[in-house]
């Protein structure tokens, strides 16, 4: 038998994969399968944003590049900044990686190692806790409550840290529960954060611009008391519907960009040079797909959510970013985990257990309405006369 690191028993998975797995091997037996699981927009990546790629290609850019990404994209990163966010920043300090998870694992190895903390959202996505724990740091979860519209306390946040905490970790909009954060929450967690200035902050803000109800994004990047410590994680995947592209971005305090540029390069060595020169066109390029994106999402929210509510067992909040809804489930006598086995294999709609995100994850179930509306009617006819069967 061969001899692993035990390091590798610490680390878990994303159960959305594992439930799409699922999904497509029902579908290749012949299953019409719903799938309101998997969390990635139902769009394709819009037409100039393909054609700048092509282009980038037949000019010859199918090489290397800077570790942390070509000059022009960081500099078209720092212009969204500030145009999205009314921050200036150094491209300098702007990581170019493949993917947002990438973002996270750097972040979590560079504080994590045994004998620290780090906090970080429970339900959350399941990669925080999972990097956490491999890094041999110990997870701290943030609890994220229905009755608090899932957003998280500013003093629950502030009494979690002791002196072990390395990292805090925050998303908004969140995954799973589609939940934001009010800006007297986060006015109160950053002035509480100056009695520690040892902690550094992560700022997962990959649906920044998936908001619904005119609400705008706070980013925590605009509190100028937090940019020495604040790590941000965005990209294109959600905003541009590039997925599979693998292209996002950081921004990083000036004295940790040199270590974490060292990481990308003993890890990746830089990112695919054709998807570079995409990011640049889908960031200056039309805004009206993500736009379009964003209007369809609001409509299939307010139809899922009065579904939803009208399913017996079932009771959904309003969410206010991202294309997720999560019910609480407590009312059907089922587990989060039972369910979304029932939900899959009995009438063939792919949801993610709550449980997946966490253990506050139970009596919750996550749909993502990355979705047709007529498909997620359908979805919800299919639930409602199943659970009334029984």
């Amino acid at each position: 038998m061969l001899n692993i690191a035990q390091a590798m028993s610490r680390l878990g998975t994303e159960t959305a994969f594992e439930v799409l797995a699922r999904a497509e091997a029902l579908k290749a037996q012949g299953a019409d399968i719903i799938n309101l699981g998997i969390g990635q927009p139902d769009f394709k990546t819009p037409e100039h944003i393909v054609e700048a790629a092509i282009k980038a290609l037949r000019d010859g850019h199918h090489g290397y590049t800077p570790a942390n990404g070509i000059k022009p994209l960081r500099e078209a990163v720092a212009a969204d900044i500030a145009k999205y966010r009314q921050v200036e920043v150094n491209p300098d300090n702007v990581l170019i990686v493949p993917g947002g998870k990438v973002t996270m694992f750097f972040a979590i190895l560079m504080f994590g190692e045994p004998g620290a903390e780090i906090l970080y959202p429970n339900p959350g996505f399941p990669i925080y806790q999972s990097a956490i724990a491999y890094s041999g740091a110990t997870p701290v979860p943030i609890p994220l409550l229905e009755e608090n519209d899932f957003s998280f306390d500013a003093d629950t946040v502030l009494d979690l840290i002791t002196p072990k905490t390395r990292l805090i970790i925050l998303n908004f909009p969140a995954n799973p529960t589609g939940g934001s954060v009010p800006k007297s929450e986060l006015d109160k967690l950053v002035t509480g954060l100056a009695d520690h200035p040892n902690v550094a902050v992560m700022s997962d803000e990959i649906y920044a611009r998936i908001t619904y109800d005119n609400q705008e994004h706070i980013s925590l990047l605009q509190y100028e008391s937090l940019r020495d410590r604040l790590i941000l994680l965005d990209g294109w995947s959600k905003t541009y519907a590039m997925t599979g592209w693998r292209l996002g971005y950081s921004v990083w305090p000036a004295d940790l960009i040199e270590n974490v540029t060292r990481l990308a390069v003993n890890c990746h060595s830089c990112v695919n040079a054709s998807a570079q020169f995409a990011g640049i066109a889908a960031l200056e390029g039309p805004q009206d797909g993500p736009a379009k994106m964003v209007e369809a999402f609001d409509e299939r929210r307010r139809v899922i959510v009065e579904e939803l509510n009208d399913i017996p067992g079932f009771s959904c909040r309003r969410p206010t970013g991202a294309f997720y809804a999560f019910p609480n489930i407590t009312g059907t006598g089922l587990d989060a985990r039972a369910l979304q086995t029932k939900l899959l294999e009995d009438i063939h709609v792919a949801t993610v257990a709550g449980t997946s995100f966490g253990h506050l994850g139970e009596g919750y179930i996550r749909f993502s309405y990355a979705n047709s509306t007529e498909n997620i009617r359908l979805a919800m006819q299919r639930i409602r006369r199943l659970l009334e069967q029984d």
